[in-house]
């Protein structure tokens, strides 16, 4: 007789992150109105400025399995809103959009470059994107 395993395999952040440690400003809405991005370890916030009070207020919030090592927006030609590209510690970069209508972040490309972790020869660590929309790169701060 075979048996099969019941065992479940949760995840739970006990404290959540406070520290923030990437920030980035967009239109990610596809509205005019700019809308703040935080990454804080495993943890990715979009914020809305409120000028009238003078705080942030947070529209969103997902954790991530993993963390964040570098944030930045971008801008296809022709689009009228700013994407999200994501380099964390699990050696992929994930490319999400900001869809207000349904208050979420999707996923639109999930690429892998290298290995898990945080290693100083796998890129990550640095992120920069073309004006344009037409590139990005993707370095680390180890040498050959």
């Amino acid at each position: 007789m075979a048996t099969t395993s019941h065992m479940f395999m949760y995840s739970l952040t006990i404290q959540p992150p406070t520290a923030i440690t990437q920030a980035i400003l967009g239109q990610f809405a596809g509205t005019k109105e700019q809308q703040i991005v935080t990454a804080s370890g495993s943890k990715l916030t979009i914020h809305r400025p409120d000028p009238t009070q003078g705080k942030l207020t947070p529209l969103y919030s997902q954790d991530v399995f993993g963390i964040i090592r570098s944030l930045a927006a971008f801008r296809l030609a022709g689009s009228n809103k700013d994407y999200i590209i994501i380099g964390s510690d699990s050696g992929r970069i994930t490319i999400i959009e900001y869809v207000p209508s349904q208050n979420r972040f999707n996923r639109i490309h999930l690429e892998t470059f290298g290995k898990s972790g945080v290693r100083r020869v796998i890129p990550g660590q640095y992120l920069a994107v073309d004006p344009k929309g037409r590139a990005y790169d993707l370095v680390s701060a180890g040498s050959a």
